[in-house]
């Protein structure tokens, strides 16, 4: 549903005053000022005084906020559960009984002018479509306007995002390339990787060099958009033959940026078979071994699980243990003891908090073979059949 009008309805805590608006002056007192008894749009405060307003209003008819999203609003009963999520003015809701559906119309329309869309099926760039057997997300119509936009629609198609052989450095020596299309390219794709997480990766290795971007950069932005061409039906299926236990995978490329020598982190993160969450990032510090990346790895990903358990707690799922995939030996050794040694007495304090997460039971880090890591996406470039198996292997599925 969406909200008509929705900043006027918003109550302001403050004082506030505008000028008269021009050719609406009162002759008579032409230096006086309105006092605003509620927000307008234009105003800095519209935005939280609206939210303010509708998160009193939904508290006051039972409905729970999110304790990690407080855009998220939450009724539950023994069996059913209903979730609304406030995105400005529009509100995405949906239940598992249709009456509590039904209900939250009703409550919303009573108080707001509201206007019913009906069944989410595009929604900000994103196209959703329900089936008996699960959800497909996509942006393939924001794929295709984004390759028509660049002029690449009649270019060769390539079936990775980025070649094996290819290390993008700064190339100082290089030829410098408009700094403005660049931008809006990679501003473009960091959007599409919402539902595309096979171009997460190389999005954020062309994104490092927005400062100065040279002929080289350019050309692997380019090969991205012409991938994008040839897989844009590509999206993400949420199976509903699954289950509620929260489980990562995590991986390091050490040392394998060619400028400062930093490691790149990936992480994904899946609710019973259903991928949820995904991350590629420099890390911050130069890693003097492999098993120093990966274990900096993990320790990223162990924060992003506890921030989803947070999450889930939400919806009254709750979590054991939760088992995070590695396939570093010593990187899981190094978190099981609580040892000093001269090989990890270096290691930044911040990151041994993994060992506790593994002493108290929160966290269990298991070992799995490289060829099953699904976390290798978001860490480096590769080949083809690798590349294929891993993108199936996430849940990527052609839509159309």
């Amino acid at each position: 549903m969406d909200v008509k009008s929705a900043f006027l309805n918003g109550y302001l805590q403050e004082e506030v005053y505008v000028e008269q608006p021009k050719g609406f002056v009162d002759p008579h007192s032409p230096n006086h000022v309105f006092k605003l008894k509620k927000a307008l749009y234009g105003l800095n405060q519209a935005l939280r005084a609206w939210y303010d307003r509708l998160t009193q209003y939904l508290i006051d008819n039972q409905y729970r906020r999110g304790g990690i999203d407080r855009t998220l609003f939450i009724k539950h009963n023994d069996h059913d559960i209903f979730v609304a999520q406030i995105y400005v003015d529009d509100i995405v809701f949906g239940s598992t009984n249709k009456t509590k559906v039904d209900e939250f119309v009703s409550v919303m329309s009573s108080e707001f002018e509201m206007s019913m869309v009906g069944e989410l099926n595009y929604f900000l760039g994103m196209q959703v479509k329900q089936t008996s057997m699960g959800i497909m997300l996509n942006q393939s119509k924001y794929a295709k306007n984004l390759v028509k936009r660049f002029g690449l629609e009649n270019g060769k198609d390539f079936e990775t995002p980025m070649s094996t052989t290819l290390k993008l450095d700064k190339d100082e020596k290089g030829k410098s390339v408009d700094q403005s299309l660049y931008r809006s390219m990679i501003g473009s794709l960091l959007y599409l990787t919402a539902s595309r997480p096979d171009i997460c990766f190389s999005v954020g290795l062309c994104a490092r060099f927005q400062a100065n971007p040279k002929e080289s950069h350019l050309k692997a932005v380019k090969r991205i958009i012409r991938y994008i061409k040839g897989t844009h039906s590509l999206g993400l299926f949420y199976s509903f033959d699954t289950n509620d236990i929260l489980v990562g995978y995590c991986d390091a490329d050490w040392v394998g940026n060619i400028d400062d020598r930093k490691s790149t982190s990936g992480g994904c993160f899946y609710v019973g078979n259903n991928l949820v969450s995904w991350s590629s990032k420099k890390q911050n510090s130069v890693s003097l071994s492999s098993s120093e990346a990966e274990y900096i790895a993990a320790g990223s990903a162990c924060t992003q699980l506890l921030w989803m358990k947070q999450i889930l707690k939400d919806y009254e799922i709750e979590q054991g243990k939760m088992t995070l995939y590695c396939d570093n030996l010593s990187a899981i050794n190094i978190s099981k003891n609580p040892v000093q040694h001269s090989r990890t007495k270096h290691i930044d304090i911040r990151h041994h908090f993994i060992r506790d997460l593994v002493e108290h039971s929160i966290v269990t880090l298991e070992h799995l073979p490289t060829k099953n890591q699904l976390a290798d996406l978001f860490t480096k470039p590769l080949d083809k059949e690798r590349f294929k198996t891993l993108r199936m292997s996430i849940g990527m599925i052609c839509v159309d």
